[in-house]
């Protein structure tokens, strides 16, 4: 009998949505948020070379991914989004982000 295959070696990524001191929203994807807001927090090092110069002010939302790629594909389609299309997603709560690709249905669940 063969084992039932899992797919445990997928990392879990996450796709988030900053908010910056001009109120712009910065979109991105890591594997740990807290960590990640810190360095984009920083202003130095790791974090993004928009939010050196734009210090963000908090995390607005956050989707969790099965891997990198999933997430990518996620964040492409957010940074797409109007400015009122981002504030509408933030502000459903329950919104978690579908995606369908070549007939395959991604649903990424919002977590935060």
């Amino acid at each position: 009998m063969q084992q039932p295959h899992f797919r445990w070696w997928i990392n879990l990524y996450y796709v988030y949505i900053l908010r910056c001191e001009n109120n712009y929203l910065y979109t991105g994807i890591t594997t740990d948020v807290e960590r990640r807001f810190r360095e984009h927090s920083d202003g130095v090092g790791k974090g993004a070379k928009y939010t050196r110069a734009h210090k963000p002010l908090g995390v607005e939302a956050v989707w969790k991914a099965e891997g990198k790629s999933d997430a990518s594909k996620m964040e492409h389609r957010i940074k797409k989004l109007k400015k009122d299309e981002k504030e509408k997603l933030i502000q459903d709560a329950n919104a978690d982000f579908i995606i369908e690709t070549d007939g395959i249905t991604n649903r990424f669940e919002r977590i935060l």
